[in-house]
């Protein structure tokens, strides 16, 4: 054999396992995850759902944010790297229905999986009498819905953080909280600061924009702030996102007063400016335009 044959086959070779390897990635779901370190034990894991925020150390740990099941693995064996306890408590955070990916398969992993109670009656538990049905988005994703449900606080003080996670009033909706990790000086808010675009209002569970707006008083430089999705920033993110919504809505109500309609005042672009910054995520600029106007129509403009 030639020493340009035996090159050949060597290549030959490479592909082959190269294309096992990555059939066997594609059958098991494995999808890579984007992974950011705050400190030493506070990490930010970015899922398909969104972002997760965990702490992980001697004794175990705690994951608050949007998990998905896609991920699940994923996360496990990125843990089983920085602890050895076994210990797991996951705090999910709201999303609507349509979105939810419930426990994102942690309960069956043996996990301590909360969420907050208006959150878990929206998907069947946290019932007087016998749960509700599991939905069918969550028995398709082969997930089940979180056991346990917290009104208004939920505390952990593990690996030498404290965790607070603290019911707000509505904002995105009537399940919103907020989660400081004190030691790392990071916040969590969930829908509340998007991150990647304009803020959705879940009217059907509670939602309330001027709620949302007096949520985002976190916007210390110096805070470590975590969005719902995109990369970990800082308050003065938070301090541009909260002035974005309050000029738009400030416009929108002149315009209602003028006698505009929705329509008319969609036309008028109010968002123009802010439409390269936060154009891009979930909700358009148009449809946040109208979700302002109803918004404002509803309180009597107040």
């Amino acid at each position: 054999m030639t020493r340009l044959e035996s090159t050949a086959q060597l290549c030959r070779i490479l592909l082959t396992v190269a294309l096992v390897v990555h059939g066997e990635a594609a059958s098991s779901g494995a999808r890579s995850i984007e992974v950011t370190e705050i400190t030493p034990n506070v990490l930010v894991f970015a899922t398909s759902a969104g972002n997760v925020v965990a702490c992980a150390g001697p004794d175990g740990a705690v994951l608050v944010g949007t998990p998905s099941v896609s991920s699940t693995q994923e996360i496990s064996r990125a843990l089983a790297t920085r602890t050895r306890s076994p210990l797991r408590y996951v705090v999910v955070f709201p999303e609507g229905p349509a979105r939810s990916e419930g426990d994102a398969g942690w309960g069956r992993r043996g996990a301590f999986v909360a969420m907050q109670e208006n959150a878990l009656e929206t998907l069947g538990g946290h019932r007087m009498g016998s749960p509700g049905p599991l939905p069918t988005r969550l028995l398709d994703l082969k997930a089940d819905r979180p056991r346990v449900a917290f009104s208004e606080v939920l505390t952990f003080d593990l690996n030498g953080e404290a965790i607070h996670v603290v019911h707000q009033p509505p904002g995105y909706s009537n399940a919103d909280a907020v989660a400081h990790f004190h030691v790392a000086n990071l916040i969590y808010l969930g829908e509340v600061f998007p991150g990647d675009g304009y803020p959705e209002i879940d009217a059907a569970h509670g939602g309330d924009l001027n709620g949302l707006v007096k949520q985002l008083v976190w916007t210390g430089a110096a805070t470590h702030i975590v969005p719902a999705r995109g990369k970990p920033t800082t308050g003065a993110d938070v301090a541009a996102f909260r002035d974005m919504i309050v000029t738009v809505r400030e416009r929108i109500r002149h315009m209602i007063d003028r006698g505009f309609t929705e329509d008319q005042t969609i036309a008028a672009h109010p968002t123009a400016e802010f439409d390269t910054r936060w154009g891009r995520g979930r909700l358009g600029a148009e449809a946040f335009t109208g979700e302002v106007y109803e918004a404002l129509k509803k309180s009597g403009t107040k």
